[in-house]
């Protein structure tokens, strides 16, 4: 029903476009029939990877999430009376107030934790004992840790939905999911005529960089909007990909090419996504020194940059001012996608759907 009713509802103009390039929301609202009954799947749901997705809810989710970004004043209290446990164990501003701006905006109370020194886990308390008291005190909990077994360790005691914010090397996958909903805000038309499709480049080593691993994982998903998908890295490594990564990719029918050749793939790129830092052990490595981007890049006229921030050398700051800057954007809709995801998880999509 999703894909077979989507020419009926879009219609594109120059006003759909903001004053910083980015396309309005509505543009994406209007070109995904609602069919709520498929975000029905992530009531109560644990969210751990990209995996547990499928097309007809990523796309629910993403119009739920437009609907949210276009009128963000109608929707003040759909997660009132509820509270979310915010435990980061590794440092984060993004994802951390991300989350929280999502769940104050839903009109719901926090509790935050920002060092597991000031926690019983400190004493050596377990994961599994920690997530039985989360469950008397709150109503869906958002864990980052560098470890990546804390998610699935919590899980086992856990009565109440968990959010994966990062863990470790592994996934990241409400992050890939705000990458995804910017492509598409970016261009809606990719789900009305996927035959225009698109050439994404992406900077960085999939098998050590989480974001790039769950973003990676959701492309499955969507292979017919891409004519290819372009892995873009140092040559430094043995090898880029995990045991069955790139079959997993490969099977779902994304065309995928793996180059060192940076500033001669770049021209030809409709999005580029790049990354430069992954957690190893308990610190970060940086991957990307070889590529840098700025203004005098060799980029299309209309191509797009998307960076899951923080950046560091590889996206320099005379970028920010051109048409190319859509990692501000993908930041700022991070934060409906969240609140789509919320509301969801927590069963009270019965207060926002058919709200125009």
């Amino acid at each position: 029903m999703v894909d077979s009713q989507l020419k009926e509802k879009v219609s594109f103009s120059r006003d759909t476009l903001d004053v910083y390039g980015d396309a309005h929301p509505k543009a994406l609202l209007r070109s995904i029939y609602e069919e709520g009954d498929y975000l029905k799947s992530l009531e109560s749901e644990h969210i751990v990877s990209s995996d547990q997705f499928n097309r007809n809810t990523l796309l629910q989710l993403f119009r739920l999430a437009a609907k949210y970004e276009s009128n963000p004043e109608r929707f003040s209290t759909p997660l009132k009376g509820k509270i979310l446990i915010s435990a980061f164990y590794e440092p984060s501003t993004r994802t951390r107030l991300s989350f929280e701006s999502a769940w104050h905006r839903l009109g719901g109370d926090i509790m935050s934790i920002t060092d597991r020194a000031t926690t019983g886990i400190a004493k050596g308390e377990s994961l599994s004992d920690v997530a039985e008291m989360f469950n008397n005190y709150g109503d869906c909990v958002v864990l980052r840790d560098s470890n990546e077994s804390s998610v699935q360790e919590m899980m086992s005691s856990l009565r109440i939905p968990i959010i994966n914010a990062g863990n470790g090397i592994d996934e990241h996958p409400t992050q890939a999911l705000a990458d995804l909903y910017t492509i598409f805000k970016w261009k809606p038309e990719l789900l009305i005529t996927p035959e225009k499709k698109i050439k994404i480049g992406i900077i960085g080593i999939p098998n050590k960089m989480r974001t790039v691993r769950s973003l990676l994982k959701l492309f499955t998903f969507f292979p017919d909007i891409f004519e290819e998908v372009v892995i873009i890295h140092d040559g430094t490594n043995e090898s880029i990909f995990e045991k069955k990564q790139l079959e997993q990719l490969q099977n779902s029918g994304l065309n995928i090419k793996i180059t060192t050749q940076f500033n001669r793939t770049l021209p030809t790129l409709d999005v580029i996504y790049i990354n430069a830092i992954a957690w190893v052990g308990n610190d970060y490595e940086s991957f990307g020194e070889r590529f840098v981007m700025n203004n005098q890049s060799p980029l299309k006229k209309e191509a797009i940059i998307l960076h899951p921030l923080a950046r560091g050398e590889e996206l320099e700051t005379s970028l920010d001012e051109t048409s190319h800057n859509w990692y501000f954007a993908q930041a700022r809709g991070a934060v409906f996608l969240r609140m789509a995801l919320l509301t969801c998880m927590c069963q009270r999509m019965e207060r926002v759907m058919d709200v125009i």
